[in-house]
């Protein structure tokens, strides 16, 4: 059976030594998430990266009395609210499980501490998931500067495609920064 750090590994091309997985194996807590239970609540100070190994997460915010989904995790992907994380501030991001999930919590302090005392695995393994994060953040960002409606919601399709049929279309037309009608139009346009 796969362990989450065999999956961490692949996903960033990444080896490690016996005792870097052990060490990175010490600081991930395994959690178990039901169908729309919040992961991190707006206000708190985020303290871990969020690494899915079932299921889907969803960030979102609150803005003008409706929510705006930000981004989508699942199937071996990390999420966090990089801001609070780095500042130690409260976060306006909330992360909710979409469907029942499989969630591990990568304690950050201890992860920062393990780097900082010279762990070369561990220092490898931040640069990428930081560098992940940073990139999809950016693609998004440039996502809905410059693509149609059209464009982006083909781009999630191809982005999303393991879960595009599992995420409500409120959802997904929130995250594409359109309304749940033009992205039934753009949907019923496309088949």
């Amino acid at each position: 059976m796969t362990s989450i750090i065999d999956i961490i590994l692949k996903k960033y091309h990444l080896t490690f030594s016996d005792r870097s997985k052990v060490l990175l194996s010490n600081i991930l807590e395994r959690r178990e998430f039901k169908k729309g239970e919040i992961i991190l609540h707006q206000g708190e100070v985020t303290k871990h990266i969020y690494i899915v190994e079932r299921g889907i997460m969803r960030q979102y915010y609150y803005k003008d009395d409706k929510y705006i989904t930000e981004h989508f995790s699942t199937d071996s992907d990390v999420a966090s609210c990089l801001e609070s994380l780095f500042l130690k501030e409260p976060t306006m991001i909330m992360i909710e499980a979409i469907e029942p999930s499989v969630i591990y919590l990568l304690d950050f302090a201890k992860w920062e501490s393990l780097c900082d005392q010279g762990e070369v695995d561990l220092v490898r393994l931040y640069r990428k998931m930081m560098e992940y994060m940073l990139v999809v953040s950016q693609q998004k960002s440039d996502s809905l500067r410059f693509e149609s409606t059209i464009e982006r919601y083909k781009r999630f399709c191809e982005e999303y495609s393991n879960i595009v049929n599992r995420v409500p279309i409120a959802d997904i037309a929130s995250y594409l920064n359109m309304s749940a009608e033009t992205l039934s139009r753009i949907r019923s346009q496309i088949k």
